[in-house]
């Protein structure tokens, strides 16, 4: 007979394959990434493969948006119901300001072309001449100019904060003073401004058996951060907050839950001190579907103020999402292990917190959107 055994102190030692384990012999102990077992819970079951009302994704990158066939992703959108994309990687990653904006006007001829009721843009800033003369005038001109097209918000990278540097090697912060002008200018034009600081703390946190991420930091080293690199997680975060605080007349999405939800009463202080602060979901829907009932307390506070995002484009993940917020199923599994070992559970929102959760907020913050396809 076949015995599994379980040593936690094991399953840090490094000493187990990364990407595909070998299986155990019966007489040596699993390692954690080979671990999988079967439920044997039997509980109803409601696996959705499509949204119960048309969403707007506002958190997605298409990196070949400027040439690609279209229609293959609108069919592929048409799978999920999903009624409106936004792809936040507007300019793509060039450095070069002229690449860039090609990238951004033949992304915006394809969609007119193809499908403009169902695909947007937001743009994006290039920092890499902050410190140049000038350049915060040049940076406003383009956001201007990129809104005058046809952008409909403005996307900031992690990079902000984590390796942006100017010509002498220092640190640009997130609440750098330069940027003040393009934060005030988007609440002059009347876009949201979705901003992505720092990562999970986790990857500040010491990678060890007490660290929740380890699995995500053993699999992908390069996530791992040291306490001061390149500077504390917290310092990132309030940095994002005094740019919330400094610009209340601009509205902000925080991407990610704004790396709160696994502290939803720590979000809720933050989106009573910061009312133009907003949060979307992508990313961190298996922190809300550990805790189904804290979250949904949640939802019901803020659901003017959270709007729905995915982020990475695989569209079979996208069921898990429609699970934790339509089902309320219990202890299913996540569809990424190193990102959420443990079980997920339903919330069941109410139609009306779904319909502001899946479009209806993003119709609200978000201009020029194409209202026709979605329900009132």
């Amino acid at each position: 007979m076949k015995t599994l055994i379980y040593l936690p102190a094991l399953l840090l030692t490094g000493v187990v394959a990364c990407a595909q384990p070998k299986p155990s012999k019966p007489d040596e102990p699993l390692g954690f990434e080979e671990y999988d077992p079967v439920s044997t819970l039997k509980v109803p079951e409601h696996k959705l493969t499509r949204a119960k009302y048309p969403f707007i994704d506002v958190h997605n990158h298409q990196y070949q948006m400027d040439h690609a066939d279209l229609s293959k992703l609108v069919a592929q959108m048409d799978s999920l119901n999903m009624g409106l994309m936004i792809n936040l990687s507007g300019r793509g990653f060039s450095s070069s300001e002229a690449e860039s904006t090609r990238f951004f006007d033949d992304a915006l001829a394809n969609i007119q072309k193809s499908n403009p009721k169902r695909l947007a843009l937001f743009t994006n800033i290039n920092f890499s001449n902050v410190n140049d003369k000038g350049w915060t005038a040049q940076a406003v001109k383009t956001l201007e100019d990129d809104v005058k097209k046809g952008a409909h918000g403005l996307k900031i990278y992690k990079n902000l904060g984590l390796n942006v540097k100017d010509d002498k090697g220092a640190r640009v912060r997130v609440d750098d003073p330069r940027l003040d002008a393009i934060w005030a200018k988007c609440g002059e034009l009347g876009i949201p401004v979705l901003i992505h600081t720092a990562d999970p703390k986790s990857f500040w946190d010491p990678m060890d058996r007490y660290n929740e991420r380890w699995l995500e930091l053993k699999l992908h080293a390069g996530r791992r951060r040291g306490p001061n690199d390149p500077v504390p997680w917290d310092q990132l975060i309030t940095e994002q907050h005094n740019v919330f605080r400094k610009h209340p007349k601009t509205t902000f999405i925080a991407a990610h839950m704004g790396w709160y939800p696994n502290d939803l009463k720590k979000l809720d202080s933050l989106m009573t001190v910061f009312p133009n602060m907003n949060v979307e979901i992508g990313a961190v829907i298996a922190e809300l579907g550990r805790q189904p009932r804290t979250a949904g307390k949640f939802f019901d506070k803020y659901q003017d103020r959270i709007l729905f995002g995915k982020d990475s484009w695989v569209p079979s993940e996208y069921a898990t999402y429609f699970r934790v917020l339509e089902s309320d199923d219990e202890y299913f599994p996540y569809h990424k292990k190193y990102h959420a070992f443990w079980r997920m559970y339903g919330m069941a929102l109410p139609d009306e917190i779904l319909k502001k959760v899946y479009y209806k907020n993003a119709l609200r913050i978000i201009p020029g959107l194409d209202k026709s396809q979605f329900p009132n």
